[in-house]
C-alpha cells in the first residue's frame, strides 16, 4: 500500500464504526448508505484487510477495525485542533459548555447566573447533549461528562461522589414509607445508567420486584423527573440532582453509590482560551468550595 486512503473514505470509515451503521454513517455524512458501504469497500480493498463484518442486519467491527478506529479518531481529533489553533474562531466568540439537559437544568442553572455577574463580558453558550456519543472535543470549550473519568486526552474533574435514590411528587411520598411499598406504583426508568431499578431494588432486598411492577421508560432523566414531580411514578436519579428541586422528595432515605458520576471536562492537548480557562476555574473553585 502507499500512500493515506482518501479522506472520504476514512470519514466513511469512522462514522460507520462509531455508529455501527451504514444508514446512520450516510445521514452524518450527508450520502446515501450505498455511498457508505463503496467507500468502505474501496478503503477495505486499499488496505488489504477487512474491516467490517457485515450480519444480516447489523455490523461489527473486525479485530482490525477496532485496534483501527482510535488511532484514526485520534488523527481527527488532532486536526480539529490544529485547525482550530491556527485558524481559531472570532476572538468574541462565546465560551461553549456542553452537558445534558438535565445538569443544565438541575446543576449549573443555580451556579451560572454568579459567574455572569463576575465576568460580564464573558458570553456564554450552552449546548445539550443526551448519549455519550453527543460529546467529544468538536465544538466545545468544556463539557460536564457522567461516567468514570477515564476520557483519553481530555482532562477531568470530579463533581464528587454520586448515589442514586427514588424521587416522586410529595403527594405520592405519602403511601410510600417503606421499599416495598414501590410495588404499587409506576417506576420510571431513565436509559444509560449502571445502577438503575434492578440493581437499587436487589440492595432495597427486593430483587425481580421491577418486573412486577408497571414501567415507564425515557431516554433522558429530564423527562423521568418532569413524570415524577407531576405525580407519575417514581424516578431513580443522582441526590445532587434530587436536592436541586423543590418540586420533588425523597419517599425513602436508602441511597446507593455508584462509581459513575458527573467530571468537568475540557481536552487535555489543547490550549484553552483564556475566557474558557476562566470559566473553568471558577467551576472547579466553586466544587472545591462546595465540597468544604
Amino acid at each position: 500500500m502507499t500512500g493515506l486512503p482518501p479522506l472520504l473514505w476514512l470519514q466513511a470509515f469512522e462514522a460507520a464504526a462509531r455508529t455501527l451503521s451504514f444508514t446512520a454513517a450516510g445521514h452524518e455524512l450527508g450520502v446515501t448508505q450505498a455511498a457508505i458501504s463503496q467507500r468502505i469497500r474501496l478503503l477495505e480493498d486499499r488496505l488489504g484487510q477487512k474491516l467490517f463484518v457485515r450480519h444480516p442486519r447489523s455490523l461489527s467491527l473486525t479485530p482490525t477495525g477496532q485496534a483501527w478506529l482510535p488511532c484514526l479518531q485520534d488523527a481527527f481529533t488532532r486536526l480539529a485542533e490544529g485547525t482550530d489553533e491556527v485558524f481559531g474562531g472570532t476572538p468574541d466568540a462565546p465560551v461553549t459548555l456542553r452537558t445534558t439537559p438535565v445538569m443544565q437544568q438541575g446543576w449549573l442553572a443555580s451556579r451560572l447566573p454568579a459567574f455572569q455577574r463576575a465576568h460580564p463580558e464573558i458570553a456564554l453558550r450552552l449546548v445539550s447533549a443526551i448519549w455519550p456519543d453527543d460529546f467529544g472535543p468538536e465544538g466545545a470549550d468544556l463539557e460536564i461528562r457522567y461516567g468514570r473519568g477515564d476520557w483519553p486526552g481530555m482532562e477531568a474533574v470530579s463533581l464528587g461522589p454520586e448515589s442514586m435514590l427514588p424521587v416522586c411528587a410529595p403527594s405520592l411520598a405519602e403511601a410510600i414509607r417503606a421499599p416495598a411499598d414501590l410495588a404499587r406504583q409506576t417506576l420510571l426508568h431513565a436509559v444509560g445508567f449502571a445502577v438503575g431499578w434492578p440493581t437499587w431494588l436487589e440492595r432495597a432486598g427486593l430483587a425481580g420486584l421491577e418486573s412486577r411492577c408497571a414501567a415507564l421508560t425515557c431516554d433522558s432523566q429530564v423527562m423521568t423527573l418532569a413524570l415524577a414531580a407531576r405525580g407519575g411514578g417514581v424516578a431513580l436519579t443522582h441526590r445532587r440532582l434530587a436536592e436541586a428541586r423543590d418540586d420533588l422528595v425523597a419517599p425513602l432515605d436508602l441511597a446507593m453509590p455508584t462509581e459513575e458520576g458527573f467530571w468537568l471536562v475540557r481536552p487535555g492537548r489543547r490550549e484553552a482560551r483564556p475566557e474558557a480557562r476562566q470559566l473553568w476555574d471558577w467551576l472547579v473553585a466553586r466544587v472545591s468550595d462546595e465540597a468544604g
